[in-house]
């Protein structure tokens, strides 16, 4: 055979390999939008059991540390789904961890599981009806997250099945989120160190992600506790060491020290114990703080601040102080590969189309709280890039996980524009048409990109170097707890079980209803209590 037949026949074989290859690419582009119309359908046909599981840990409305039956609830689903259980995770009661599969990609699934104190709120209707006067409720709408994730992991799970795809679906709870009590001890115990990548969920009123440093801050929760000595207050107060004395001459250094801090900084506090009487001077006494900063550096400095001038007060009021850290929460930065990934999944999928009577319901809510009156979201939030000047806010343990995985979060439309936050009136929608649409358009993303994260190992990759290269470029994870460190899930318990024998009756009942609003009778949407 002549050298030129052999080059010849030998750049016919290069063609035709190259033909094969770019075919071959196309047949998956082909298999990947297959497999997503696959996972939609999947979700779709899971819309009852999302809204079950909406309104079901909606009726539950437990506090951090509490939320036995929200965890039992889900567990008991993903069991009887396949998945195996690891309870009790990282010291926490309520922390489980549920797994299926095998293999890579691990992909871990996330969404809080906590309620709030005094929201609880009859949904459906726009005017202040407590379900039961003073108990928790789902004022954030954490109710609907976990709904979210396993509807999408379901539909998931059947396309890996049928299609033999390698990969390992992990989720998990947010235990205690509103106490920023929980994911930190996760993360220190190991929780996520095979994880590959975390999709996070969490309510909104669009349907949205970002990348790169996000507004917010990230804090620490931390209880200062004085001991002093108890004496009579009128008949010998000298012999009295006032521990209420340390507590306060502490709030008014912090106080007056505030003017002096950055103005990105914002810290609050409670006095869970200011004494037992006025007339016996304070033995005990104790402050709750979180201090928060928008990066690790300033978390760090005014953390030693407080420390400093809880030990000024001790001194000045000769007590006494201990400090007990009950949470973290780091600054959160999120994934650019990934988030881009979901956020063309987000364009394919869109926002719910709203009927007259949600909109009108959402208008209701708005104008009972005084907000703007422009009802839901009608148009999708684009994706942009982090702002250049970080704005301070609030703070979300994510955060913790965001610097140990590649991370993102997906917001989902269950819940209405221009209301407060951590309020009554974010439980009006949260058991309704409104909450579970949301909660089906936000499975329907988290199960498509999921799609993208089983079939693109390149996409895997990329968020792993832009987690390593990028993320981590200037700035590392700094734990803020330590060894000894525990949660401290003794917190809420007698608020629960005051409450708790009455909210029971008031559990949704799947079985007999169709929804928990037909369950309390509420003819949705009620705009106006009844005269």
């Amino acid at each position: 055979m002549s050298c030129t037949l052999s080059s010849k026949i030998a750049l016919s074989l290069m063609m035709s390999a190259s033909l094969l290859s770019q075919a071959a690419a196309q047949k998956s582009e082909q298999d990947v939008k297959a497999y997503k119309q696959q996972v939609t359908a999947g979700v779709e046909s899971r819309a009852k059991l999302a809204q079950e599981m909406t309104d079901s840990i909606f009726s539950f409305g437990e506090l951090a540390f509490q939320e036995v039956e929200t965890s039992k609830y889900i567990t008991d689903i993903l069991e009887k789904n396949g998945f195996t259980i690891e309870r009790g995770v990282a010291g926490l009661p309520t922390g489980w961890v549920a797994r299926w599969g095998s293999g890579k990609p691990v992909i871990a699934l996330g969404s809080d599981i906590d309620g709030l104190p005094k929201t609880s709120q009859m949904p459906g209707v726009a005017y202040r009806k407590p379900m039961i006067e003073g108990a928790p409720g789902h004022g954030e709408g954490h109710n609907s997250g976990q709904a979210v994730n396993v509807v999408a992991a379901l539909a998931m799970k059947d396309l890996m099945e049928k299609e033999k795809l390698s990969g390992t679906l992990v989720l998990w709870p947010g235990v205690a989120e509103e106490l920023l009590g929980g994911k930190a001890y996760m993360v220190r115990d190991g929780v996520f160190k095979d994880a590959d990548v975390v999709m996070f969920t969490h309510v909104g009123n669009n349907l949205q992600t970002s990348w790169g440093a996000a507004n917010g801050t990230g804090m620490v929760s931390v209880k200062y506790t004085f001991a002093g000595e108890s004496a009579h207050s009128a008949g010998a107060p000298w012999r009295g060491r006032s521990a209420l004395d340390g507590v306060e001459l502490m709030n008014v250094g912090w106080n007056m020290r505030r003017e002096h801090l950055r103005p990105e900084q914002r810290s609050h506090y409670v006095i869970p114990d200011g004494g037992d009487q006025p007339n016996v001077v304070p033995s005990v006494a104790s402050v709750w703080y979180f201090i928060r900063e928008t990066d690790f550096e300033n978390i760090a400095k005014n953390f030693a601040i407080a420390n400093t001038m809880s030990e000024a007060a001790a001194k000045m009021s000769d007590t006494t102080v201990e400090r007990q850290i009950i949470g973290t929460a780091a600054p959160r930065h999120f994934n650019k590969p990934m988030a881009e990934a979901a956020y063309a999944n987000i364009l394919e999928v869109g926002l719910p189309e709203w009927t007259e009577d949600e909109n009108s319901f959402a208008k209701a809510v708005q104008k009972a709280v005084k907000g703007k009156e422009d009802g839901l979201a009608t148009e999708l939030k684009k994706l942009a890039p982090p702002p250049e000047k970080l704005e301070s806010g609030g703070s979300d343990d994510i955060g913790d996980v965001s610097w140990i995985v590649p991370t993102i979060t997906l917001n989902y439309p269950s819940n209405i524009p221009n209301l407060p936050g951590h309020h009554w009136s974010n439980a009006m929608s949260m058991a309704t048409p409104i909450a579970h649409k949301g909660v089906v358009a936000g499975s329907k993303v988290i199960a498509m990109t999921g799609v993208d994260l089983l079939t693109k190992p390149e996409l895997v990759s990329a968020a792993q170097d832009y987690f390593t290269n990028v993320q981590q470029k200037d700035q590392k994870y700094l734990p803020m707890l330590g060894a000894d460190d525990k949660p401290q899930i003794q917190l809420n318990t007698e608020i629960m079980q005051q409450f708790r024998p009455e909210m029971q009756k008031l559990y949704y009942d799947a079985e007999k209803y169709p929804t928990y609003l037909d369950q309390l009778a509420v003819k949705f949407p009620e705009l106006s209590a009844p005269q």
